[in-house]
Order: structure tokens, then C-alpha cells, then sequence
């Protein structure tokens, strides 16, 4: 059995539709054996995908193939994910709860103090 790359990401739940696996596949998001694939490409088990989603990338080994959604514990089942992956996006979750957000104070439009402060800045810059 072989399932198409886009509709098995989509399966184990790495992207929320069909569409958007296929986007990342196309953008060169998603290399599966070291190369960049076509969404069309046919998957077998003990593939290798290596998937940049934002600032996350996960390398996993196809384990099963389904080309159905389901629930999330059973999308977990379809692939491994390599030890180094997950010590890599453990690291940067780590180093993001340290730094933190420095959006999340900031609520819609700048105030008109704010506004003022930002014109001097650009100013004097």
C-alpha cells in the first residue's frame, strides 16, 4: 500500500486540511528521504520526512500509512519521531518560555502616548 505525501501529513495531523500539507509540500516545507517531493509523491512505511511548520521541524519515520483523519492518538501511531528532533523543539520551547512574547502586553493600537513615544524614536534614529 502507498498513500500520496500530502494526504498522509494531513492524516497524522501535521497540518489542519489537505490544502495546507499540500502548500507545504509544493513550498519545499516537507522533504521526504533528504529531497524535496512532489504532493502526488507515494509514501511507504519506513520513510523518512523531514517537516518545517513556522519555526518548528520535525524528522520522523513513517511507521503505518492512512490516508484517513482520525482522532490524534491514533495519528501518533503513523510515524517516530527522531530523539534529536524532539531534544531540538524541547530546547526551543524552553528558550521561548525565557524570552517570552514581547507582543503579548500590547492590545490593538498604540495609545496616543505610545504614538508620541514612537514618533520620537523614529526621529531621532
Amino acid at each position: 500500500m502507498s498513500v500520496r505525501i500530502d494526504k498522509w501529513l494531513w492524516a497524522a495531523r501535521f497540518f489542519k486540511t489537505r490544502s495546507l500539507a499540500h502548500q507545504a509540500v509544493e513550498g519545499g516545507k516537507v522533504k521526504l528521504n533528504g529531497e524535496r517531493a512532489k504532493p502526488a509523491k507515494e509514501m511507504r512505511v519506513g520513510d523518512k520526512l523531514s517537516i518545517h511548520i513556522g519555526a518548528w521541524e520535525w524528522q520522523v519515520s513513517v511507521v503505518q500509512l492512512s490516508d484517513k483523519r482520525g482522532p490524534p492518538a491514533i495519528a501518533r501511531t503513523l510515524y517516530v519521531e527522531d530523539e534529536a528532533s524532539r531534544a531540538q523543539r524541547a530546547e526551543q520551547v524552553a528558550l521561548r518560555r525565557l524570552v517570552g512574547n514581547p507582543d503579548a502586553e500590547r492590545r490593538g493600537r498604540p495609545t496616543k502616548r505610545e504614538r508620541r513615544q514612537l514618533d520620537r524614536l523614529r526621529d531621532n534614529g
